[in-house]
């Protein structure tokens, strides 16, 4: 299994507790033990839980009779011979190889955003570095209202910061859960002090003040970028394995099974494209649950018990004690049935897409998001 992260954790879980550990290698480049990344922009970054409970298995767990983890990054596929070889130089070979490398985030090349103060956030390490710069940082500036630079944003005023955020759209999530879910995200933030500079293009960063397109500027001590990740696909292209195209999220296709078009070969998580039995279009959804999901069904493959991968995407969002819970997966947020109030922050808004009920979004009405989750979870299986 090739990244440590959650769908490859997940596998080698899954793989163990059927008493297949012993025969599992789990390859991650990362110096942590596997981790909940969710965590990085939430719990952790707020200052509400230690670094320890990040750990997704307990000492001792990869090691002995378990799955055995090496720490090292895999540079190359002999998908003929069937074998991977490390930076390291170890050649391990295999019966059935997981590709779990996740996605790297985008850091836009603009003037001053190599500068040390100016942070992506992706792994423990990376949160470590930002709560260490925060501890003599006055004033934040997170660029990009996405859902990670939003809880960046949270998560920093949660720890006393003055915080500003810069998007090139005029409602932050709008492109996703539509405006007036967007709205009331934003509105969440600014009552806690968070300012906005939505419509704004950002041209660079001299280590001071981070620079919009009409003039303006933002005092900022440290700047956090939440611009977007791309699927880490450079191993998978080099071994010649066919890759989803752009319109499809890009990634590396895979099949109802995850399996992708080498022999023995799967592919899970963020990195992966799958055929969504609903839409039926291929998806790559960059999903925490989702992602341990996928590498729980890769697990039930290898030991006979499944074949084709039918579960609804799902992921929270965390803003200042409020929670959204989003399942399925829309295109667009054009067309939506509205119930409850969205202003008031209790609500279900149902994302349409080609006559059907694509995804759902929710707030403060969980046993409504998991009642439709499970109908979903019904009706993929039934089209699988």
């Amino acid at each position: 299994i090739i990244g440590a992260g959650a769908g490859g954790h997940a596998c080698a879980e899954m793989l163990a507790r059927a008493g297949h550990g012993a025969a599992v290698t789990l390859v991650s480049d990362d110096p942590d033990p596997p981790y909940d990344r969710t965590f990085c922009s939430k719990q952790y970054l707020s200052g509400k839980a230690t670094r320890a409970a990040t750990r997704l298995a307990p000492e001792g767990f990869y090691g002995g009779d378990g799955p055995r983890l090496l720490r090292d990054r895999v540079v190359s596929l002999d998908v003929a011979a069937k074998t991977a070889v490390t930076a390291g130089g170890a050649r391990l070979s295999y019966d059935a190889l997981v590709i779990a490398t996740g996605a790297a985030p985008r850091r836009p090349d603009l003037p001053g955003f190599d500068r040390p103060n100016v942070h992506t956030l992706r792994t423990l390490a990376d949160a470590d570095a930002l709560i260490a710069a925060a501890e003599t940082a006055r004033s934040v500036a997170v660029v990009g209202a996405s859902f990670i630079g939003l809880e960046v944003a949270a998560a920093m005023v949660a720890r006393g910061k003055t915080v500003a955020v810069a998007a090139p759209d005029p409602v932050p999530l709008a492109k996703v859960l539509g405006a007036a879910v967007g709205r009331f995200v934003q509105g969440l933030h600014e009552d806690k002090g968070v300012r906005f500079h939505l419509g704004r293009g950002v041209t660079g960063f001299d280590g001071r003040a981070l620079g919009l397109d009409d003039g303006d500027r933002i005092e900022a001590d440290l700047v956090v970028l939440g611009t977007g990740v791309s699927p880490r696909t450079d191993l998978a292209a080099a071994a010649g394995l066919t890759l989803a195209g752009e319109d499809e999220g890009g990634g590396i296709a895979v099949d109802r099974a995850l399996a992708t078009s080498a022999p023995g070969i799967y592919a899970v998580g963020d990195v992966a494209a799958y055929p969504d039995p609903r839409s039926g279009r291929r998806l790559r959804v960059e999903h925490w649950v989702h992602a341990q999901r996928q590498g729980q069904h890769v697990a039930r493959v290898l030991m006979g018990e499944a074949t084709a991968f039918a579960e609804t995407p799902f992921f929270w969002s965390g803003h200042y004690g409020t929670s959204l819970r989003v399942i399925g997966h829309a295109g667009s947020p054009e067309d939506t049935r509205v119930e409850g109030a969205v202003a008031e922050g209790d609500f279900a808004v149902t994302y349409r897409e080609d006559g059907r009920d694509a995804a759902l979004a929710t707030c403060k009405r969980d046993r409504e998001s998991l009642t439709v989750e499970a109908a979903w979870d019904r009706e993929a299986r039934a089209a699988g």
